[in-house]
């Protein structure tokens, strides 16, 4: 009976941490991706409640990011007023984290696990005549440093350009980092939100309970 308990609870534990990992199998309504369908950005969502619709993008963005600052739309008999949302900015997901979203896989992935690679995502509501107007921006930013990691020239070479440089008693063991390099957007990851955000909507509907599911069937084989 005891190694029966354990068999079970290692299967369960195992299935539970594959559906983990799985990208397909999210807990939340969403639009089929199909990078041969893309939604336009910014995207229309017919939906009269804007309290409703701004939670629904609070929820899918908290999925990937850390909110910074929201400003919540109003839509009502008296006043239009856009939504606006910005995160904090964040190191981009490698190959070994694969609990992370905010990287996609295949490229995306593959880029932040080998560049020092930060996302921030920005969202504009604007309350139109059919619901509202809903736009996903993901930058993406390199990081800028000194020197190469790996770099033979040392921290404490002196410059002969005419450069000021500040004298420092201390060797560096690490690049600095100057600042950060603007790349082009995550366009993949802007399609992954506004789909799920337009599913979250549109198909209104309890989230999946395969967890439930399991539990369930390993209590009955007790």
């Amino acid at each position: 009976m005891q190694i029966k308990f354990v068999v079970h609870l290692g299967l369960v534990a195992f299935i539970l941490g594959c559906e983990t990992l799985n990208r397909s199998t999210l807990s939340v309504p969403s639009i089929p991706l199909n990078k041969q369908t893309l939604l336009s950005n910014p995207v229309s969502v017919n939906s009269p409640d804007s309290e409703f619709l701004w939670n629904q993008i609070v929820d899918t963005v908290d999925d990937y990011f850390s909110i910074k600052i929201e400003q919540r739309p109003v839509r009502d008999s008296t006043q239009w007023i856009e939504g606006t949302m910005e995160t904090h900015p964040q190191i981009g997901a490698t190959y070994l984290e694969p609990w992370r979203k905010d990287a996609l896989e295949g490229y995306q992935r593959l880029q932040s696990t080998f560049q020092t690679i930060r996302r921030t995502a920005k969202i504009r509501v604007i309350p139109v005549n059919e619901g509202f107007s809903v736009a996903v921006e993901v930058i993406k930013e390199i990081e800028d440093v000194d020197r190469s990691l790996l770099s033979a020239e040392g921290s404490a070479s002196i410059r002969h350009d005419g450069t000021l440089s500040r004298t420092d008693n201390r060797l560096l063991s690490a690049p600095l980092t100057l600042g950060w390099i603007r790349l082009e957007n995550d366009t993949d990851l802007e399609q992954r939100i506004l789909r799920e955000i337009v599913g979250r909507v549109t198909n209104i509907r309890p989230p999946r309970t395969r967890a439930v599911e399991y539990t369930s069937w390993f209590l009955k084989g007790l």
